[in-house]
């Protein structure tokens, strides 16, 4: 995890920027997902421009803080993450949660794509995660506490119960079906092979992504609420016959995103 320091001199130059002190909400936008609040008037800070950020390099990531005002609350929303398999430690895919917990936020909201491990699922459904299985091979906690909050906490409610239920309750008002599952988080960047599948659907995990994992405890580590939403892009490898293609996963991200954002952006007024 990351020092006091490199937090706080993060933290610093997005205050400076924006002339904000305090936000109400945080947000990332994952991959074919950036474009989900296009229709917004933004400040725009770029990850390159902030100490000790690195810049996002997944194809569909724009790589860069969005600042705009919504149902009288100040967002600020990731487009595009940082990724382990980018080559980066975990304390750079991390370090923007643990900027966020400085900037005040009340929650945190996630979205990510990912692959349907669990059969009954489908392409472009919504997933509300419940819970993670983490096959990344790593723990963004390992090295010195930065007392953001103590090293050995518990996970149990990760992914926080109040937001799921209450996301569940606006979709069902919505019409908009969603499903409550476990992701697995994979280092990548390779797709899965059909056996890993297998062993994953074995372990009990109905979705299979690259990310959202190491955030979610870096945010259960800094007691910050977390509401995870993940879009069915495709199923995962061996499910069907098809070869996966970032490009097509993108494409049908970005097509079937009205739902969730319509959904997050209920979540937001509500709250």
């Amino acid at each position: 995890m990351n020092s006091k320091k490199i937090i706080q001199e993060a933290t610093d130059y997005i205050i400076k920027t924006s002339q904000i002190k305090h936000f109400d909400i945080g947000i990332i936008l994952g991959s074919g997902l950036n474009d989900l609040f296009f229709d917004v008037e933004a400040l725009y800070i770029d990850y390159k421009d902030i100490p000790h950020f690195k810049t996002s390099t997944a194809p569909g990531h724009q790589g860069r803080f969005m600042i705009f005002n919504y149902a009288n609350k100040t967002i600020i929303a990731m487009q595009g993450r940082l990724h382990y398999y980018e080559g980066y430690g975990m304390d750079a895919v991390i370090l923007p949660i643990e900027v966020f917990k400085e900037l005040g936020i009340s929650y945190l909201i996630t979205t990510n794509a990912v692959g349907a491990i669990n059969e009954n699922y489908e392409v472009g459904d919504i997933v509300i995660i419940k819970d993670h299985i983490n096959f990344m091979g790593y723990n963004p906690m390992i090295g010195s506490n930065n007392h953001q909050g103590s090293r050995f906490f518990d996970m149990s409610n990760a992914y926080d119960l109040s937001l799921r239920t209450e996301a569940e309750t606006l979709a069902n008002k919505m019409n908009i079906n969603t499903r409550s599952g476990v992701m697995l988080g994979y280092s990548g960047p390779c797709f899965e092979t059909p056996a890993e599948i297998r062993a994953f659907r074995i372990l009990g995990a109905d979705i299979v992504g690259m990310s959202t994992v190491p955030e979610a405890i870096a945010s259960a580590h800094a007691n910050l609420k977390m509401v995870s939403f993940s879009l069915i892009t495709n199923m995962a490898s061996g499910v069907l016959k098809e070869k996966l293609n970032e490009n097509h996963i993108i494409e049908i991200a970005q097509a079937k995103s009205k739902d969730l954002k319509n959904l997050i952006l209920q979540l937001i007024w509500t709250k």
